[in-house]
């Protein structure tokens, strides 16, 4: 019988992660991500199931208990959408009916080169016996498929360590000499993209303050430390300054399932301006940001506040009294405002993105 989450020693460490993402004392999608993944780790070394079934039940307890503490950080159960895929896969790789043939393909023929002097190596070498329900030894099943399940996870993790040199790799031929680039807030992903470019060509990089939480200063600090010719502008430049601007390159939040996104407070201001001049809008993200969810909020925004005194202070008397302040943390950027998304697993335009999402996760778990 699978174990209960809720009655084991992981409860803890899934407490301690629902307290955080609650307080928001984790925030980023690459760091939320990260966490997820390493409690998914320990509940699955841990569980005790007869069934595959079993298994992926533990699993969705555990995500939807995450999902429900932070439901706007849309990584959280997109790591929990990956994990079950992989271990399905997995699972099911590994309870074929092994055979000594291996199927045809281009890429392993050019491998090869000359396959008829090749000696296939049986695939059966490579399966393990997998025996459900097992009534001698209820735990064989979960002792013989967690050494393959591990593996699986690992490979969510490597995606996430390597996320930013995977997508920083193609630089270059997206950014081009004496281009002016002008980019918002402070995303590790543009970061480590512009950085990259700049090892092979000469730019000028043109970034927005972002206020109220000003991040943009940190993004213009950070680059022109790199030797990246940047200038810091206020918010409210983006539109003046957008007829000289060859490129606008963006981080994102979220990707949703219509090729929009969520991003920083201030991406629809300058994604509206660029469509304005036809400036091409590319954002960089890692593939773990795709959300199988559309826009459940309003046509311009994600409904995620912060603290409204960071825009107008309390000390302002009267006038608070007279208007409503909000301060979003992201804005919805239509599909149409987009020209492109780079992931690290090569570049999408926005009309893809549903068909990546049939490929990353399953459709059962779109609904965790």
């Amino acid at each position: 019988m699978a174990s209960d989450p809720r009655s084991t020693a992981n409860q803890r460490i899934v407490e301690d992660l629902v307290s955080r993402l609650r307080r928001r004392q984790l925030v980023g999608s690459r760091a939320t991500a990260l966490e997820t993944l390493l409690v998914l780790r320990q509940v699955v070394s841990k569980a005790r199931f007869s069934n595959i079934d079993q298994l992926v039940n533990v699993i969705r307890i555990v995500g939807r208990r995450l999902v429900e503490a932070q439901p706007k950080e849309h990584s959280v159960g997109n790591t929990v959408r990956k994990v079950l895929h992989h271990i399905r896969e997995e699972y099911h790789t590994a309870s074929e009916r092994p055979t000594v043939q291996s199927s045809f393909s281009i890429a392993k023929f050019v491998l090869q080169g000359q396959p008829r002097k090749q000696t296939p190596i049986p695939r059966s070498e490579t399966r393990v016996s997998l025996k459900e329900n097992d009534p001698d030894d209820p735990d064989s099943f979960a002792r013989v498929l967690k050494p393959v399940l591990m593996e699986a996870i690992q490979d969510v993790f490597d995606e996430l360590e390597t996320v930013y040199d995977n997508i920083s790799k193609n630089a270059k031929d997206h950014i081009h000499s004496d281009e002016i680039i002008l980019t918002l807030g402070m995303s590790r992903t543009v970061q480590s993209f512009l950085k990259s470019a700049a090892h092979y060509r000469n730019y000028t990089v043109i970034v927005a303050e972002t206020a109220p939480s000003y991040g943009g200063r940190e993004m213009a600090a950070s680059l022109s430390s790199a030797g990246i010719s940047t200038f810091l502008v206020p918010d409210s430049s983006i539109y003046a300054l957008m007829s000289r601007v060859n490129k606008v390159i963006l981080g994102a939040h979220a990707i949703l399932a219509n090729g929009g996104m969520f991003a920083t407070s201030g991406s629809l201001l300058a994604a509206t301006a660029a469509r304005s001049y036809s400036t091409p809008v590319v954002v960089c993200a890692g593939q773990f940001k795709l959300t199988p969810l559309w826009n459940l909020y309003h046509e311009y925004g994600a409904l995620d506040f912060g603290d409204p005194s960071a825009v107008l202070g309390f000390e302002e008397g009267d006038l608070v009294d007279k208007v409503d302040v909000v301060n979003p943390y992201y804005d919805y950027v239509r599909p149409e405002l987009l020209d492109v998304f780079i992931t690290n697993y090569g570049d999408h335009p926005p009309s893809s993105i549903y068909r990546l999402l049939k490929e990353t996760y399953d459709d059962e778990d779109n609904e965790l």
